[in-house]
């Protein structure tokens, strides 16, 4: 891995021993570098966090945060089942500790999410009568998006809405409501939350088919005269399969709309799927064969995840003025939820910190980038 310290030949010496060990120890004590304070003229810089690290349980992962964060989005705490479990209880007790965390450490706040199909509470997947569906999702936003109104950045307002082939998904949302559910949405989170940006996040939404279905859902909420204010492209890609055109397409088209442009959950997957995407409801069977890296990464997956990741923020530094974010999906491999999804208990390394928190060789390409683009590179 980069910046291992490696000790030079000639320390083999006597002579030179003792000085060899001095600056292999002050090498090993230099702070890395921040990604925030690195990329603070051009981008901030995001993490999913867990509710352990909301409670700041392990002081040298909340250290981690601290120093290389601007930007939170929580993984689970907001979505619908956690903070909304029951028709008339909800539940903000993480949420509002996330709150407080931001404030407290200026890290600012994405909320995640207000509308999606998934990881909905038991109580709104069998309201059957769609009036009652209505004043659910009515409640729900205006109650959620109001509490934190002034106090968050930013809310992913619908999540997910999509097909592959850009046609609305069929959801509850769409069941029961009808395809003006994300115009309305957005409609009842800026009356909620006036001041706070408001966004539609998908998956693979960078891929032709499915960015021309986003773009126009977009534009029928822009007609409708509701504020939207920018598009999350999710990022969960692949190694060696990034992309790179799709992706440069999606952020002048998207822009081109008056959108901001956000990267809201990236990570760059190591290990083998039979299909693309970011659906949970997928899986795949377990089978030893899909976990090929449970001691560590090779030389050669732990390079291209490093070219890649370099590659992906040379692009983002080229329309660092159409792009508002970058939010890693996990502070480190341990914690993505790619090992367990599509297949359980695989050994994933997608991120740019290894489970000992250390950074990887693909962290030093990405402060690289910024370091390039200086030099004109």
């Amino acid at each position: 891995m980069i910046k291992r310290f490696f000790i030079p030949v000639l320390c083999a010496t006597s002579l030179l021993l003792s000085s060899c060990a001095s600056s292999q120890k002050n090498s090993a004590t230099q702070p890395i570098p921040s990604l925030k304070e690195i990329f603070k003229n051009d981008f901030a810089i995001g993490t999913a966090l867990n509710t352990a690290q909301i409670e700041e349980k392990d002081a040298k992962v909340d250290a981690l945060i601290k120093q290389q964060f601007n930007m939170a989005t929580p993984e689970n705490i907001m979505k619908a089942e956690i903070i909304h479990p029951q028709w008339d209880k909800y539940d903000f007790t993480v949420a509002d500790k996330m709150i407080e965390y931001g404030e407290k450490n200026n890290i600012k706040i994405n909320g995640h999410t207000l509308v999606w199909h998934s990881q909905l509470p038991a109580f709104a997947r069998n309201i059957k009568n769609v009036d009652s569906f209505k004043t659910f999702f009515s409640n729900h936003i205006n109650t959620v998006a109001g509490r934190y109104s002034g106090k968050i950045f930013s809310w992913d307002v619908v999540n997910e809405a999509l097909n592959e082939d850009g046609t609305m998904r069929k959801s509850i949302f769409l069941d029961r409501l009808g395809d003006n559910f994300v115009t309305e949405a957005f409609r009842l989170a800026a009356a909620a939350s006036p001041n706070t940006e408001l966004y539609y996040n998908d998956y693979n939404n960078e891929q032709p088919a499915k960015r021309a279905g986003c773009i126009a859902l977009v534009k029928k909420v822009q007609a409708a005269g509701v504020r939207i204010d920018g598009v999350g492209i999710q990022g969960h890609w692949h190694a060696g399969k990034v992309p790179f055109k799709d992706i440069e397409a999606s952020i002048l088209e998207y822009s081109a709309l008056g959108l901001k442009v956000m990267f809201t959950e990236v990570d760059i997957e190591v290990l083998p799927r039979n299909f693309s995407g970011a659906d949970v409801s997928q899986r795949m069977k377990e089978d030893p064969s899909l976990n090929p890296y449970v001691n560590g990464l090779p030389d050669s997956v732990q390079q291209q995840l490093a070219n890649d990741y370099a590659a992906l923020f040379n692009l983002f530094l080229k329309h660092k003025d159409k792009i508002t974010r970058v939010t890693f999906w996990g502070v480190d491999d341990g914690q993505s939820w790619l090992n367990g999804w599509p297949v359980r208990g695989r050994t994933n390394h997608p991120l740019l910190f290894d489970r000992a928190l250390q950074p990887k060789p693909a962290f030093y390409k990405v402060i690289e980038t910024k370091k390039n683009e200086k030099k004109g590179f």
